[in-house]
């Protein structure tokens, strides 16, 4: 009977070929694990365990068109916050660690420590957005897909601007899912009123008194 030993590298000789089939199998339930996981930390239910999440942020999306339309196609959280690919995967789940991390110190546990620090979170992610192109806009919407003839009058102008001026998505669209801080959005004049704004409603129209 021939022997595999001639044809094995010197450390496999030296940990010995069933060693190296346990580590084998052991990358693997560890790759698996890992995986699993990962997924798992990736989905709404996880995402709105948190009451700061369900409570807030949650119950905005669930008032817009990202949440339930005519077609029945959902963006979830992970769908607009967390890249599909797995190198920008990773980072974002890196950096949500320390988001994770504030959460057990009750940095946001209380909806007033939530809507104070409201401005900072909503920078911090779309300076996120804008620093990868809006890549988790991109995955549904991009500007070569667009048919510009079946939007809007004011879409079907703005869009080709945008792409002209390498505007991306989170340029325009910050308040498309949840309620907009009151900051400046660099969209048009400041909107004082906009941290009590939800999407789709309009600012209460002043009285003849105010308007005097």
């Amino acid at each position: 009977m021939m022997s595999l030993e001639k044809y094995m590298p010197a450390w496999v000789k030296r940990i010995g070929l069933v060693t190296v089939f346990l580590l084998f199998a052991a990358g693997i339930v560890f790759w698996g694990g890992f995986n699993w996981a990962l997924e798992e930390t990736n989905k709404e239910e996880f995402c709105i365990s948190c009451h700061e999440m369900k409570e807030n942020v949650f119950k905005e999306y669930q008032n817009t068109v990202h949440y339930t339309n005519r077609t029945g196609v959902r963006a979830t959280c992970p769908d607009c916050h967390v890249p599909k690919e797995w190198g920008p995967k990773m980072v974002r789940k890196i950096q949500a660690s320390n988001e994770v991390f504030h959460k057990i110190l009750g940095t946001i546990d209380t909806p007033e420590k939530f809507n104070a620090k409201r401005a900072q979170l909503a920078q911090n992610e779309w300076n996120r957005m804008k620093a990868n192109d809006s890549k988790e806009c991109r995955n549904c919407h991009r500007y070569d897909y667009m048919d510009y003839t079946e939007q809007g009058n004011r879409a079907a102008k703005q869009h080709p601007q945008a792409f002209v001026e390498g505007k991306t998505c989170i340029d325009c669209h910050k308040g498309i899912a949840h309620q907009l801080p009151a900051i400046d959005q660099h969209i048009g004049a400041r909107n004082e009123g906009a941290a009590s704004i939800s999407h789709g409603e309009k600012p209460a129209e002043k009285n003849a008194e105010e308007k005097k």
